[in-house]
């Protein structure tokens, strides 16, 4: 968020439940108080009014307060303040004061939270002020006891203050003190449930640093930090208040601009960008549509980011591109064909050198375009219902194939196929499956699923239950890119995984940064209490390889291990191993 100096765990939702759920104990709280009194009912009268009112602004906060500005927040916890104050006056003995002037502890509270330090210490000042001489007023208070209610809210306040802190500082990046990718996620599900009820615009955007490795390798780490600290410098004070701009890993920034369509957000990111030339970045940009999910979102603004790296970087498309629609029936045409192809990447068992499985991956050549990129296609077979022939069309292909591998030399390799949170919510995905085993002679015991957490998605109850049932048939179940989000652990309870596949990015620093090194052993250590195997993705050097093997990690995928390719090439690559390794001839 770009409120300065606020927490970043008080979004605009939370802020709400919070003051809501203040006003509604205080203002009980109070009636408690004037029920416990001794005084005539119209001494307490007062009072009573005073809780009755606030019980009232609790629901009106709990009702309105997620559509007010942020400033509003500063006038409903001032308004407290004089309601608490007035209770204080007006209360009919020295207990009833003390008893409703304890409720500044809750003002403390919601301006320790909500507010910048300097603007919650005049909140709290504006509170004890009054309070303090509130209860002097009484004239039944001596100064001390004041005194030490001033001294208990101030106490709780720092406390309160500290904890704030310490939960924000979860959502930060480090490096850049941007919002990580942790924070970005919790943004962007606030940010979707608000625009279910508001029916507002909400637009995201992927901002990726062109050539940012060539920076690294030549100038040296330190100057990759520099620029990524300028691009949070530069866009955070061109960005519009409201919007959420986040480090979404490596050179990538995500941005949420709530409030603003498609065209007015590719017009905001392009004039920023064009102010500041020195920085080169490719930008994808993608209007949130009625009905779709957050992953369908940021997966559109990714295929838009995608677009602008093809058409020659340092571009910014919105959506799809322009192309979109002929793509649909271009790729539609090839599914008709059987033109979409598999190619396969080996996994290597780093305790003995061998290849014992593939990931097996679409690949499409377009007969004007050429190559199309797998995240273009794929994005498009999401968006356009053609994911469950895409993927029931490679599934098929790659049992057929290594079918005949193995028929041809004996060579037995575990399987691994993608799978969406779109295809496993149909109900007749399982029995999909099980008809091309069937069907093709592979066995559902070689193969593993592999399906991004986030993808199958928490509320969908389907998903997990269809992941439950193929494990059931035999598959092992893969969570992949683990390691990028923050929900994954969380996960490990739900999901009925066997494996781990580490990310790329976060092997990448394996060998150059200690921390993720620690960590990376970590997790191999975790994974193994639980059962749990662990591939790590993305390995493309020998020092890569060396943590690997140190960390304990059981298999390895990567360029350095072999590209995906046809199936001829994997028969060729198998066959130089064996000779390299006759002693594991399979």
């Amino acid at each position: 968020m770009k409120w300065s100096g606020v927490p970043e765990v008080a979004t605009p939702r939370v802020m709400t439940q919070a003051l809501a759920t203040l006003y509604l104990f205080g203002g009980s709280a109070s009636l408690l108080a004037v029920l416990g009194s001794s005084a005539a009912w119209s001494d307490r009268a007062p009072v009573a009014g005073l809780a009755i009112s606030a019980l009232t602004a609790g629901a009106v906060v709990f009702r309105f307060g997620a559509r007010w500005p942020r400033p509003a927040f500063h006038l409903a916890v001032a308004q407290a303040t004089v309601v608490v104050v007035a209770g204080v006056v007006l209360a009919a003995d020295a207990p009833t004061a003390v008893a409703v002037g304890a409720l500044t502890s809750f003002l403390a509270i919601a301006a320790c939270f909500f507010f910048s330090l300097p603007l919650a210490v005049l909140h709290i000042a504006f509170a004890l002020i009054g309070l303090t001489g509130g209860l002097l007023a009484q004239g039944d208070v001596a100064l001390p006891t004041a005194l030490s209610l001033d001294a208990m809210v101030i106490g709780l306040s720092v406390v309160t203050r500290g904890l704030v802190l310490r939960a924000s500082s979860a959502n930060r990046d480090p490096l850049t003190r941007l919002t990580n990718r942790r924070g970005f996620d919790q943004a962007l599900h606030e940010l979707m449930r608000t625009v279910a009820r508001t029916g507002e615009p909400l637009s995201a955007a992927l901002l990726d640093l062109d050539h940012f490795k060539a920076i690294n390798d030549t100038q040296g780490h330190a100057a990759g930090d520099r620029v990524l600290r300028q691009v949070a410098k530069v866009w955070g004070r061109a960005l519009p208040t409201t919007a959420v701009l986040a480090r979404h890993g490596g050179d990538e920034f995500a941005l949420l601009l709530p409030g603003v369509p498609g065209p007015a957000a590719l017009e905001l990111v392009r004039s920023i960008r064009a102010m500041h030339p020195e920085i080169g970045m490719s930008c994808g940009v993608a209007e949130h549509q009625p009905g779709e999910s957050a992953a369908q979102l940021m997966r559109r603004s990714d295929l838009a980011l995608y677009t602008a790296k093809a058409a020659g970087r340092g571009r910014v498309e919105l959506g799809a591109g322009p192309r979109s629609s002929d793509l649909v029936a271009d790729l539609t045409a090839a599914l008709d064909a059987g033109d979409v192809t598999v190619h396969f990447q080996p996994m290597l068992d780093l305790s003995t050198d061998e290849v014992v499985g593939v990931e097996a991956l679409a690949r499409w050549t377009h007969p004007e375009r050429g190559p199309v990129s797998p995240a273009e296609f794929i994005a498009v077979a999401e968006q356009h219902g053609l994911m469950g022939r895409l993927g029931e069309q490679v599934v098929r292909s790659a049992c057929t194939q290594l079918a005949a591998l193995r028929a041809e030399t004996g060579r037995q390799l575990r399987l691994g196929v993608n799978v969406s949170g779109r295809e496993l919510s149909d109900p007749a995905y399982c029995d999909r499956l099980r008809r091309v085993f069937a069907e093709t002679g592979w066995s559902a015991s070689e193969t593993v699923l592999e399906v991004t957490e986030t993808l199958v998605e928490a509320e969908s109850s389907a998903a997990v239950a269809a992941l439950h049932q193929l494990r059931a048939l035999g598959l092992r179940i893969a969570i992949d890119d683990f390691g990028t989000g923050y929900s994954s652990l969380s996960r490990l309870d739900t999901l009925p995984a066997a494996i781990l596949k580490l990310d790329s990015s976060f092997i990448a620093t394996v060998a150059t940064s200690p921390r993720r090194a620690t960590l990376l052993r970590s997790i191999v250590g975790m994974a193994h209490v639980l059962g749990l195997d662990v591939v790590a993705e993305g390995v493309e050097t020998p020092a890569q390889d060396a943590e690997l093997r140190a960390a304990g990690c059981r298999f390895g995928q990567g360029y350095l291990y072999g590209r995906p390719a046809p199936l001829a090439d994997l028969a060729a690559l198998l066959e130089r191993r064996t000779e390299r390794t006759p002693a594991l001839r399979g």
